[in-house]
């Protein structure tokens, strides 16, 4: 993996329409198959738009006829606009192509993005994305109750004995899965990705400072048991695109340095 190259699509009122991002991320894409261009990972805002990836079900879609624009990424459907940090890296997996390790660099760069702004976020046992857990509730789990299920290379005894081992990664375990042992589980950042010819498409979203009650006409990634939440509503801030922009761009490159430098 060598060092990804970062480029500032346009934010605020440089937001970039969904389809011409679209566009330009096939291109790049095209261009890093070739070995024309190196690893890059174009960060930007849209404006508003809600996008199905491959799953999405007919009963998940906007009731009131509001457009979407089906992609060809996993996941479900999701809204972009104002006041998201949107990241498409387009980079080049390494043999053998492993998806989710690249879903858990994404997710682990925008966890130690969150936690410079004082926020701290985690990953949930089935759930791609970056997640706020809600508050346990009082009642105790059931006996024998819910038990995690942990990558090989955590679950190990000794995880930095495991061959595919990568320090970066060796960031919160998975939370298990809600099962009335917290309130509502608030999904901070959604991530949903394609891989064609060893190199990745599309990547995540991280709600800043949007107005949520664009998610009020669909059902956000198909999750009808937790909701979605911003930097803003949990840090009780505004919390901007452009002050978030180089937080993780940072950590996204620290994340996806090659190993060794």
């Amino acid at each position: 993996m060598a060092d990804l190259h970062f480029v500032h699509a346009g934010i605020g009122d440089q937001a970039v329409p969904y389809q011409d991002a679209w566009d330009e991320q096939r291109r790049v894409h095209a261009a890093v198959v070739a070995g024309e261009l190196p690893d890059t990972c174009l960060l930007l805002e849209h404006p508003p738009v809600y996008t199905a990836g491959r799953r999405t079900e007919d009963a998940e879609r906007p009731v009131d006829g509001t457009p979407v624009v089906d992609v060809d990424r996993g996941g479900k459907i999701t809204w972009h606009g104002p006041g998201q940090l949107v990241g498409y890296p387009i980079v080049r997996l390494t043999e053998p192509v492993d998806v989710v390790a690249h879903v858990r660099r994404l997710e682990e760069a925008l966890i130690r993005a969150c936690a410079e702004f004082g926020l701290e976020t985690t990953r949930i046992e089935g759930r791609s994305g970056v997640w706020v857990l809600g508050d346990p509730v009082p009642a105790p789990a059931p006996s024998g109750g819910l038990k995690l299920r942990l990558d090989a290379r955590i679950a190990a005894p000794d995880p930095r004995a495991h061959p595919e081992f990568d320090p970066r990664l060796a960031g919160p375990e998975y939370a298990p899965s809600n099962a009335g042992q917290r309130g509502d589980d608030r999904k901070l950042a959604a991530i949903g990705v394609r891989v064609s010819r060893k190199v990745t498409m599309h990547g995540f979203a991280l709600n800043c400072d949007p107005d949520m009650t664009w998610y009020d006409r669909i059902i956000p990634c198909g999750i009808r048991d937790a909701g979605v939440s911003s930097l803003s509503e949990e840090l009780g801030r505004p919390v901007p695109v452009a002050e978030v922009l180089p937080v993780v761009q940072r950590h996204m490159a620290e994340v996806f340095a090659p190993l060794g430098v």
